[in-house]
């Protein structure tokens, strides 16, 4: 038996709010597409060169770099599309990515996991894939699964791996591609085109996107630039996440880090325009900060970059992956993981990211301990019920009523009361009692759900004949990774 997926809940945006003005965000730009023009970015790709070199950008094959003048920055990059479709199973999984709403993702990709039931910590494992993606499924606020952690027990097929588990394992769209070998790229697509049916609906509405990291300062992955190129071809969407270190790989400015991110991201959109016109991309800009007295690694800066970088891809008019992280660098549950994802879950509708989020994760998105999940989504519940916006009814204000019980009354007894008393969400975390009475910790109480979820939900399957072709699918991705390493 198979359970009931519910409806996913997007964040609206009534209280969007502007850092930067038309101004600010035009002298940004301005500074990536002088960067790019003077300074440019390392290549390391054959076929990225010859295709920039053919477009007229100035290609310097000897130290792999290209330099791309700003009117083909511009060119290029007006043939992204400002908006497509993130497809699930069914439309109703469907995320349009046009700037009304953001969907809530996951975080990826850690590589340590605390085991259910050890409760000690080991390398992830696909099995770990799965769990966390039907556990995900049943989360309403989660509309986008991105792996928290990978198949580390498969070797460099992972991310095949971590593809099948997830198509496998949720109904919601799902982050299936990721830099691999160029020679296993064409499997991730033949498994995006299983479970769309055919190509045309692959294209159409595509049930995986991908996700592909640049390499600061201002270079690309030799083996991510091709795959992306492979996705491109095939209409896989894909983001490009650029993850700058202040005072390490960029500089010790906020404005510097963003400026230097920004131009390996756009760098990359314009290869795949040059190349495939129109396919899908959207922005992705992480900055961080190195410790400057321990040289320690901290993903929660204190400045509104996130902010920013959002307000920067939608001025070169492509959607955002980011802004509102729940993750942090805490290492354990507790008052700084609260912390910082409290504060992640208050940006979200500020920042209007179209995919944002990012909740599940510690110790700078490396652990997952399977409770947080739940935490962190009600973390998010609790931010939606506050900063979603506010219907105001006249008639709520009860007169009669008020007038009825008069001075020195009592509400509880009235109809109105009865009828209303359950139309506030109160956290089922919190006020939980032990048998003596005791409150209970809202971790344990997280990690009985999360015991209950996993236990008790199992989305709808794919169709038999899908899910053979998927297994058919990996071992031949398999075969083809052992011939590569033989």
């Amino acid at each position: 038996m198979h359970s009931e997926t519910p409806n996913i809940v997007p964040f609206t945006s009534p209280s969007k709010i502007s850092l930067l003005s038309p101004n600010q965000l035009d002298r940004l730009k301005g500074g990536t597409l002088r960067i790019l023009d003077e300074v440019g970015v390392h290549f390391p790709s054959r076929r990225a060169l010859e295709i920039f070199a053919d477009h007229g950008a100035r290609v310097d094959k000897k130290r792999e770099t290209v330099r791309i003048p700003p009117d083909l920055v511009e060119k290029a990059m007006s043939k992204a599309p400002r908006s497509f479709t993130l497809a699930g199973r069914e439309e109703r999984f469907d995320l349009v990515l046009d700037g009304t709403c953001s969907y809530i993702c996951t975080d990826g990709c850690g590589v340590h996991v605390i085991d259910l039931e050890t409760r000690r910590q080991r390398p992830s494992r696909k099995d770990d894939v799965a769990r966390m993606a039907r556990v995900c499924d049943a989360l309403p606020l989660i509309s986008f699964f991105w792996p928290l952690v990978t198949s580390q027990d498969h070797g460099r097929t992972a991310p095949l791996h971590d593809c099948h588990a997830m198509l496998t394992n949720t109904v919601k769209h799902v982050r299936g591609g990721t830099t691999v070998f160029p020679q296993l790229a064409r499997y991730l697509v033949e498994m995006a085109t299983v479970v769309a049916g055919t190509e045309e609906n692959r294209r159409n509405r595509p049930p995986i996107n991908a996700n592909i990291c640049t390499i600061a300062p201002l270079a690309q992955d030799g083996h991510g630039i091709e795959t992306a190129l492979i996705y491109a071809e095939a209409g896989i969407p894909t983001s490009f996440m650029a993850m700058t270190t202040m005072m390490s790989t960029a500089p010790a400015t906020p404005l510097g880090a963003i400026v230097i991110g920004d131009a390996e991201v756009v760098s990359a959109m314009v290869l795949m325009q040059l190349a495939y016109p129109g396919t899908p991309v959207f922005h992705s800009l992480l900055v961080s900060l190195m410790d400057p007295r321990t040289g320690a690694y901290i993903s929660e800066v204190p400045f509104p970059v996130a902010m920013m970088a959002v307000e920067l891809a939608h001025a070169w008019n492509v959607p955002s992956l980011g802004g509102g992280s729940l993750s942090g660098d805490a290492l354990d549950i507790g008052w700084q993981s609260g912390m910082e994802a409290g504060l992640g879950s208050a940006l979200i509708p500020f920042c209007g990211g179209e995919i944002c989020g990012y909740l599940g994760l510690l110790a700078g998105s490396m652990v997952l301990y399977p409770e947080q999940i739940i935490l962190d989504h009600e973390i998010c519940q609790t931010a939606y019920d506050l900063l979603r916006g506010f219907d105001f009814d006249e008639a709520d204000m009860v007169l009669d009523v008020i007038k009825q019980v008069g001075p020195r009354g009592h509400f509880l007894m009235e109809d109105h009361t009865c009828q209303h008393m359950r139309d506030v969400r109160l956290s089922p975390l919190l006020r939980q009692k032990n048998l003596d009475g005791t409150l209970r910790d809202p971790r344990e109480v997280a990690l009985d759900e999360f015991k209950r979820i996993d236990a008790t939900h199992h989305p709808q399957p794919l169709p038999k004949r899908v899910l053979n072709e998927l297994d058919r699918i990996v071992a031949a991705a398999d075969r083809e990774a052992e011939r590569m390493a033989g």
